[in-house]
């Protein structure tokens, strides 16, 4: 039983993920499937089967996906916001290495404070 309620959660991430794909195909990349086929190395007809929940991208093609839709691969897979990690990397782009790592040491200190107390 619980096998099947896996497979079924699957197929309903699967669709979820070809809906998301599809969107930024049409909405933000304003591209037809075969000129996004073309771009990240599938056939057209292959990239409807993935638009309609019925066929999955494999990792080349995620993230040539991701390179051209500036959108995290956690987001096309799992519908993740990635609106988070595009601020925080900005946020972080005005820091010095030297900085971010005193405060990583930093943070991991206090985190360990906390656990203690």
């Amino acid at each position: 039983m619980n096998k099947n309620f896996d497979a079924a959660l699957e197929k309903q991430e699967q669709i979820a993920r070809g809906k998301r794909i599809k969107s930024i195909r049409e909405n933000e990349l304003r591209l037809n499937k075969t000129d996004l086929a073309k771009k990240i190395g599938v056939s057209s007809q292959f990239l409807g089967l993935v638009e309609e929940g019925r066929g999955n991208l494999v990792y080349r093609s995620i993230k040539l996906l991701r390179d051209l839709s500036g959108h995290s691969s956690d987001y096309i897979l799992y519908g993740l916001d990635d609106q988070v990690f595009s601020e925080t990397k900005s946020y972080l782009e005005k820091y010095s290495e030297e900085e971010l790592i005193a405060a990583l040491k930093l943070l991991k200190d206090l985190s360990l404070l906390l656990k203690n107390n």
